[in-house]
């Protein structure tokens, strides 16, 4: 059979990609090694932050914001309960310039949210502990998506409309001009008009000589750890998603949400981790760190028990930007990816961005090309 299109890999921007391109009336085949939102992707966890605030980028703050509409769309749709509106807080020092300049890039955009005085914080939030002199920004209508879940739902209900899914590992095209198939590891042969490689942490895998030094995939370790029997204070809506700028350690965390205990997690680049073989045990070091920070922030839960524990990874272009952008050798070969740390939210609005390029040329927007993405890494987006 001759598709379309062939999608390569089914985490959160492959699937949506498919899903975009199928309700666009193309012929569709998606397809990962592992199946979709597999353990060792990095849409595989239980949960990721869906927030506005991104600085002064408002090119991720007007994503967010669209991607929000469509997953809500899709939710009410589908019957399906992935995200959770717990809300948003972002806290940081007096005078921090990144705050600050996501308060004004919400006002622009017109996001809703609060500013926070610290009396306001100890006030709404007395189970958590902040320093002296920090402020906040809410969001309410931010929160949490089921990651895991929800990429399966994505895939699911594409399947539904009439996307082919396989669970096939694709071979790594190689030479130039245009891409008329790619094998399979079971011999297969998968033939379409374009294909597109959303393969988060393998990118540099399947093109080594072109993104090897562009997408660096580094281990990310989270933690959850359990609440006191019959205590509400660290559900929502005692309790929402927040994020702090304050401490270099980026530390962030959710509420207990679906019973899975309260996450902690410190976004700090880990060491290189191959996504295929690495093994998924957390390290001492990283529990120590969390742990520590989750007895200052949240005191109640200083001895709290671990319950569930993930290894993850990052795919970090080189400055923070995703990566959506035709091969410079392939002319009808696409590359979606590059997540940082930060994608998955934006799943839904990458999918539809992406199937536009592919499908009638739509606006490009520079910060996602291949070209500037360069080979000495400086993350500026979070």
């Amino acid at each position: 059979m001759l598709y379309d299109a062939a999608v390569i890999g089914a985490g959160v921007f492959g699937a949506w990609t498919a899903h975009h391109l199928r309700q666009a009336g193309q012929r569709v085949v998606l397809l990962d090694a592992y199946g979709a939102a597999n353990s060792r992707s990095s849409s595989g966890g239980e949960s990721r932050i869906i927030r506005m605030g991104y600085g002064a980028d408002e090119i991720y703050t007007r994503s967010a914001m669209r991607s929000l509409t469509l997953w809500q769309a899709f939710c009410h749709r589908t019957g399906q309960a992935l995200f959770h509106r717990t809300g948003v807080l972002w806290t940081a020092s007096e005078g921090d310039a990144y705050t600050e300049n996501t308060r004004q890039t919400l006002a622009k955009c017109g996001a809703h949210f609060e500013a926070l005085s610290p009396l306001d914080l100890k006030s709404r939030y007395p189970q958590m502990e902040f320093a002296p002199a920090t402020w906040g920004i809410f969001e309410p209508e931010s929160g949490a998506l089921m990651a895991r879940r929800a990429v399966g739902a994505v895939v699911q209900d594409g399947v539904r409309l009439g996307v082919e899914f396989l669970r096939e590992a694709a071979a790594a095209p190689s030479g130039t001009g245009s891409l008329a198939a790619v094998a399979t590891t079971s011999g297969a042969t998968i033939r379409a008009g374009t294909f597109v490689f959303a393969c988060g942490p393998w990118l540099p895998k399947v093109f080594p000589d072109l993104l090897v030094k562009r997408i660096a995939p580094t281990r990310q370790e989270a933690f959850f750890f359990g609440t006191p029997p019959g205590d509400p204070r660290f559900s929502p809506p005692a309790m929402p998603v927040w994020i702090d700028f304050s401490d270099p350690r980026g530390p962030y965390g959710f509420p207990d949400l679906e019973n899975r205990g309260v996450k902690i997690a410190l976004d700090q680049h880990g060491p290189s981790i191959d996504p295929d073989t690495a093994d998924r045990v957390p390290s001492a070091a990283s529990l120590a760190a969390a742990r520590d920070f989750l007895g200052q922030r949240l005191p109640a839960l200083r001895h709290a028990p671990l319950v569930e524990a993930r290894v993850c990874q990052y795919a970090n272009t080189s400055n923070g930007d995703f990566l959506i952008d035709r091969h410079p050798d392939l002319a009808n070969v696409w590359l979606v990816g590059g997540g940082s740390g930060h994608g998955f939210k934006h799943g839904p609005a990458v999918g539809e961005y992406a199937a536009a390029r592919i499908l009638d040329g739509g606006p490009v927007d520079p910060r996602y090309a291949l070209a500037t993405k360069r080979e000495t890494h400086n993350r500026t987006v979070f």
